[in-house]
């Protein structure tokens, strides 16, 4: 790994703010992805400087039309005394325009879970609170290959990074669906190379491995200075890591790995930065 000061992984802070917006439009993008657009006065300072910046989504409690919103002050982050905590989760910044004031946030729909409830009958006109990002991780452009891995919960996140690239960048992407009907297309101007996993066909080689671990080991790796971009299920996404670092060689500063689901458990969103 050569020392170019071009290529340094910065951190930016935000500060934080709690918005309350409105949706305005609701598009199934594929059987298990749904996109929201909101909107509101509050959005008028959003900053989201990276791909893979995460909101924290406040959702109405059953039966209200409005979410309850925490309050920053001298203490820090207060709810308000006596009324149950909102349910909240992390979600990516899929597309934000200042000029037409619209915020896109794309929901995971799976069996269980609060947001993937609200996601299922979410339509316009109705509210959810937002929180940050309270900081941005900004991976520059200008590495000389770029490989993205994940599942549907990251596809959000990697159809960002891809749409903006700029053109002559090199990307891959290693992405796990359900068939090919939960597929999607990237508008881009990168030179992209886009590897689809199915679980409905994957034929395990090694019942210790997801199928997607397999497909990255099949991955070509250029030369050059590289950066590895992984999220999804935390065991999965934790041996992908591994790997490329054991038996690949890519340089755990290289690696961006991040767990956005574990089975069994409701709420995870972890980086493995040991």
């Amino acid at each position: 790994m050569q020392n170019r000061p071009d290529l340094a992984v910065e951190r930016v802070r935000h500060p934080l703010k709690f918005r309350l917006l409105q949706v305005t439009r609701v598009n199934r993008v594929t059987p298990s992805l749904v996109r929201v657009t909101l909107t509101g006065d509050d959005l008028d300072d959003f900053v989201s400087a990276s791909f893979d910046d995460h909101v924290k989504v406040f959702f109405p409690a059953p039966g209200a039309s409005v979410p309850v919103l925490p309050s920053l002050g001298p203490d820090g982050i207060a709810f308000p005394d006596g009324v149950p905590r909102p349910a909240a989760r992390d979600y990516t910044p899929r597309r934000y325009n200042r000029a037409e004031g619209e915020l896109d946030i794309e929901f995971t729909l799976h069996d269980a879970g609060p947001a993937s409830a609200w996601a299922a009958q979410a339509q316009a006109g109705q509210y959810l609170g937002l929180g940050g990002p309270r900081g941005s991780l900004v991976i520059p452009a200008g590495f000389d290959w770029h490989l993205l891995i994940g599942d549907e919960t990251a596809l959000p996140a990697i159809a960002r990074r891809i749409e903006e690239l700029p053109a002559g960048a090199r990307v891959a992407a290693v992405i796990e669906v359900e068939s090919p009907s939960h597929e999607i297309k990237f508008d881009t101007d990168a030179d992209l190379f886009v590897v689809w996993v199915h679980r409905s066909s994957a034929a395990a080689d090694d019942a210790n491995e997801s199928a997607l671990l397999q497909a990255v080991r099949d991955t070509y790796l250029p030369p050059g200075d590289g950066y590895v971009w992984a999220a999804g299920e935390s065991s999965a996404i934790r041996a992908i890591r591994q790997y490329l670092c054991d038996e690949r060689g890519v340089d755990k500063k290289r690696i961006r790995a991040a767990s956005y689901w574990r089975r069994g458990t409701q709420a995870v969103h972890e980086s493995f930065d040991d």
